[in-house]
């Protein structure tokens, strides 16, 4: 291990670091510095091409010499970012002398003061940002995501057909199939997901306090509104037409909420994970050279699962706050803003490092059929929701009672305990046989397959 790990404050920055270094490159401080770099060189390259009849318009070999300085951004420059910034104590101005520098050392023919021309930091803060999150979202998160689900599902197809004893406020309730109930949680995180598929990523960009005051000034006969709108829309990204001099985070707001109700889905389902495994409806691989504990030679403990469950609930905490606090800044801003979007990154890490435990439990599961069995031929009582709601179609009188007398009793109810009753019953012989071929086995209602093609 890497001895800066070791003394890492954060556990994504130690521990966890070897699973989160896909993440560097999309909320690192380099990361932050590399977009910023490119949102104003694409800014230069927009606004030269654009104002065209007053300068000349860039080559394509400008273009691409200036093109460079993002795609091929190292840490050497960013490196260089920051030695500006001890000076300047300005991050965005930073940014803009050093686009400077290595345009000057390019030896381009163009309007120096074309860089960061009009502009406040927060245009090229808050146009940065959501493209990082946006791309973090498509090229990481969402593939993870979809992972995940398929793991889920393929568990949920493996099983359609295996009836299993379900528990509502922990008690046995009537029968399932244990494919169905990873179908739910299938269900769940698709509609999520949709729901992340179809959010908006907007930015603000409109100068000091969004009104495009000194590109008007400067250009009069320029209609700086639909630049705005083009620029962001080559960017991927939708412009928020009135805005103070930040982006107001709605929509940002709103994934991080989105991203929540994924997470406690996550958590429901490593607590039942958990729950199954404690039932021993599953048991785990045993991996050699593992120790389940330092005292209990025996245990194999759910651990991925619990993993998956802290980090998802720390994610959420800060996912709240983020959604909570970004929407709201004094006046036309205050700082905070820009504080609090420096942890975006947090969140999407410990939701990420949840994902791997939660995949990497499932991959250690090992179905243990007797033990469903088991359960399904201890709790034979759960056939009275089936029994007593034929005879309330055969118009049998009190028919909930009779059974609640039967069963609700601190006593083991067992197939011969239900056959006796029905045999004691003043009913047909006909009817008697249907209500002797209900079993915990068969009373599980619909299978999968069965609501896929209804």
């Amino acid at each position: 291990m890497d001895i800066n790990t070791l003394l890492a404050i954060s556990p994504i920055d130690g521990r966890y670091r070897n699973k989160l270094k896909p993440l560097e490159y999309y909320f690192s401080e380099f990361a932050l510095i590399k977009y910023r770099v490119e949102i104003e060189i694409k800014y230069l390259i927009f606004l030269t091409n654009t104002i065209g009849k007053n300068v000349d318009s860039l080559s394509t070999t400008t273009i691409e010499k200036l093109s460079s300085i993002y795609l091929e951004f190292s840490i050497e420059d960013g490196v260089r970012v920051k030695e500006i910034e001890n000076t300047t104590n300005h991050d965005v101005k930073a940014v803009e002398y050093f686009i400077k520098e290595k345009v000057k050392a390019f030896g381009c023919v163009i309007n120096m003061e074309f860089v960061h021309f009009g502009l406040t930091s927060q245009d090229i803060n808050n146009t940065a940002i959501p493209v990082s999150i946006k791309r973090y979202m498509y090229e990481i998160y969402l593939p993870e995501l979809e992972r995940l689900i398929e793991n889920i599902d393929k568990m949920a197809d493996a099983w359609k057909s295996v009836p299993m004893l379900a528990k509502t406020h922990g008690q046995p309730a009537s029968p399932t199939t244990l494919g169905k109930e990873m179908k739910v949680f299938v269900e769940r995180l698709m509609v999520q997901k949709k729901q992340v598929l179809n959010l908006d990523y907007s930015a603000k960009f409109g100068g000091a306090t969004g009104n495009f005051n000194a590109h008007k000034i400067a250009y009069p006969t320029i209609n700086w509104i639909l630049f705005g709108n083009q620029f962001l829309e080559n960017l991927s990204l939708s412009r928020s037409q009135f805005t103070t001099q930040i982006e107001h985070y709605d929509n940002l707001a709103a994934l991080f909420d989105n991203c929540k109700r994924i997470n406690n889905i996550l958590i429901d389902f490593a607590r039942d994970m958990w729950m199954y495994i404690s039932m021993d409806y599953f048991k785990q691989k045993i991996k050699e050279g593992e120790i389940g504990s330092s005292a209990m030679p025996h245990k194999v403990n759910p651990i991925d699962f619990e993993n998956g469950e802290g980090n998802l609930g720390i994610a959420n905490a800060i996912f709240e706050h983020l959604s909570a606090k970004l929407p709201i800044s004094r006046l036309q801003r205050d700082l905070t803003d820009s504080t609090v979007l420096r942890n975006v990154g947090v969140p999407f890490a410990h939701t990420s490092i949840s994902f791997q435990s939660i995949n990497k439990g499932i991959q250690k599961l090992i179905f243990n059929q007797s033990k469903i069995d088991e359960y399904l031929n201890n709790n034979w009582s759960v056939v009275a929701e089936a029994i007593q709601t034929i005879l309330r179609r055969e118009m049998v009188e009190n028919p909930y009672e009779k059974l609640k007398d039967l069963t609700r009793r601190n006593e083991k109810v067992t197939q011969e305990t239900i056959q006796e009753f029905i045999d004691s019953m003043d009913i047909s012989e006909h009817l008697k046989k249907e209500l002797k071929e209900i079993t915990p086995f068969n009373y599980t209602g619909y299978n999968i397959d069965d609501t896929l093609n209804a």
